[in-house]
């Protein structure tokens, strides 16, 4: 095998696995948050002036979805630039062994996308 076919190969592999793992991701992070998302328990006197069959606060449906996309899309992202830059740095490393640590560098940076992405869930979830 030549090395384009290689890379193509070990990109696709990548983008595969991400996919996966993103849509993993934003599944459950549609569920977790919709089913800590319910609004608080209702008091003692709340009981009788709702409707039978409606819950105590509304669920935050927006939120939600906006905190499962804020994890899914840039681990999306970053599985993506870890492809497109692993490849490049391998290539880099096989040439000039010392341009290893220096390409692995970039590589981190990439993985830096999904932990930008936590980070705005996570405020997301606070609501700051």
């Amino acid at each position: 095998m030549d090395y384009r076919s290689l890379k193509r190969k070990y990109i696709r592999n990548v983008l595969i696995l991400t996919a996966i793992f993103g849509a993993f991701l934003i599944t459950t992070g549609i569920g977790v948050a919709t089913a800590f998302g319910g609004g608080e328990a209702p008091g003692p006197g709340a009981a009788a002036s709702q409707p039978a069959g409606q819950t105590a606060g509304p669920a935050r449906w927006d939120l939600s979805i906006a905190i499962s996309i804020a994890i899914g899309l840039p681990c999306l992202a970053a599985g993506y630039a870890v492809g497109q830059v692993g490849a490049a740095a391998l290539g880099a490393a096989s040439e000039k062994p010392e341009m290893l640590i220096r390409s692995l560098l970039y590589v981190a940076l990439a993985e830096g996308i999904a932990i930008y992405g936590l980070l705005v869930a996570v405020l997301l979830y606070l609501k700051l």
